[in-house]
């Protein structure tokens, strides 16, 4: 039977006592039987050899997903990218996968694919997408990265210099601890986020110049930089010559990040405490400016004008039990205010343009809303589609974008009287 996180179920078989050197203890010890998390290994070098072109994969875990001229990317949860030609969005075509181990966020520069694959960084020219060719990588970009766990069982026996980790066995382990010492030397606890930790270190468990991502992003471009969130880190990496990739100052936040979101030169992070906001004014050097805080959840973030619509959900990974939609006046950046709270099913991804909100709001569907009075949202509801999964999408001038559990979902909005789904790419059923 499972335990409940971080508590391990000892079966007491044999104890020991053992008198310590100093001849002035003694310590007991006992043998304890317990399921932990066993890491399956990918060597260094097959690992970085494995992104390519695939045969073409059908869309089964879909996960993040970005627009760039008239192309649809759609994240395959750790296998790679499926390329979509979505020239004419009521026939979207599958033009290509690309084989990229590890993978969860995307961003673009001109036509540049940057990833993250693990714990690298790599760079993929797809100026023809069926012939997608490796031109960069920055190696151990994202240290320590970890697909996630069965968070009802600790870790054992993480050691980084076996290879990547892609994986996890479950598995009964015995081993003589010392008596009321909880756990063994070999075992990795969970942090509030699920995150193993290993001492004080962390780890983690994605023609216009850039494309437009969803509000569940960790990627983001601007100019001649790449902005990355791991952790509670702003990561910085300067793409404006490819190949040659070169990696910036991190920059260390105080609260662990989820997603961030690029407005005004400014780069919105949504955490797990609040709203961050940094200017980037100067690329390189982003400099704080504010926060708005909250208690413990999930949130990404959407910004219009003066205010900013963040989504609070709870789960397993962001500790919350809280499920809403936060409006934030930002007309004073140094001093954002809560205007008002909705309360949501469990919601995730987000999105506006010209004052209609749309809302991923997980199991209870698509909700849109014009939220021209952010005092009177919910009281403008304007269509709800109920019987789908959602996760996020991207609005852009009339054409709906989605992506949920059961596929990607295309709305033409042109109409707020009548939003019509277009077309739909399905998840296949293994």
């Amino acid at each position: 039977m499972k335990t409940t996180r971080l508590l391990l179920t000892y079966f007491v078989v044999t104890l020991l006592v053992i008198t310590s050197f100093s001849g002035c203890n003694d310590r007991t010890y006992e043998k304890v039987t317990y399921t932990a998390n066993i890491p399956v290994y990918l060597d260094f070098d097959t690992f970085r050899k494995s992104v390519m072109k695939s045969t073409d994969i059908p869309l089964t875990n879909p996960g993040k997903i970005y627009f760039k001229d008239n192309f649809l990317f759609i994240n395959e949860i750790n296998k790679g990218i499926h390329i979509i030609d979505n020239s004419s969005p009521a026939q979207p075509v599958t033009v290509a996968f690309i084989q990229i181990p590890g993978n969860m966020d995307m961003a673009m520069r001109n036509n540049i694919l940057l990833a993250d694959s693990y714990i690298d960084l790599v760079a993929i020219d797809i100026t023809d997408p069926m012939n997608p060719v490796e031109i960069d990588r920055i190696q151990n970009a994202f240290p320590n990265v970890l697909p996630a766990p069965d968070y009802s069982y600790p870790v054992y026996g993480l050691d980084f210099s076996k290879g990547v980790v892609t994986g996890w066995e479950t598995k009964e382990i015995t081993e003589m601890i010392e008596k009321g010492s909880y756990y063994g030397k070999d075992i990795v606890l969970s942090d509030g986020l699920g995150v193993p930790t290993i001492g004080s270190a962390e780890v983690s468990i994605n023609p216009s110049v850039s494309g437009i991502s969803g509000s569940m992003a960790r990627f983001t471009v601007n100019d001649d930089y790449l902005y990355a969130v791991q952790n509670n880190s702003l990561k910085l990496f300067n793409v404006g010559s490819i190949p040659g990739i070169t990696t910036g100052q991190d920059v260390m936040l105080d609260r662990m990040v989820e997603t961030i979101f690029p407005y005004d030169n400014k780069l919105f992070l949504g955490t797990t405490t609040g709203m961050v906001v940094y200017d980037i004014t100067s690329p390189a050097t982003p400099t704080y400016l504010s926060s708005f805080n909250h208690i413990n959840s999930c949130d990404p973030v959407a910004i219009e004008g003066n205010y900013a619509y963040v989504t609070l959900r709870s789960g397993t990974q962001c500790n919350g039990f809280t499920n809403q939609l936060d409006v934030v006046d930002i007309s004073s950046i140094a001093n954002p205010f809560l205007v008002k709270s909705y309360p949501m099913f469990n919601p995730y991804g987000l999105a506006i343009e010209n004052h209609i909100l749309f809302i991923c709001d997980g199991d209870a569907g698509l909700k849109v809303y014009d939220a021209t009075d952010p005092q009177e949202i919910t009281q403008n509801q304007i269509a709800h589609f109920k019987d789908i999964k959602t996760y996020d999408v991207i609005p852009l001038d009339g054409l709906l974008m989605m992506i949920g559990a059961d596929g990607l979902y295309q709305y033409d909005y042109s109409n707020l009287d009548s939003l019509i789904l277009i077309s739909q790419i399905p998840v296949s059923i293994p």
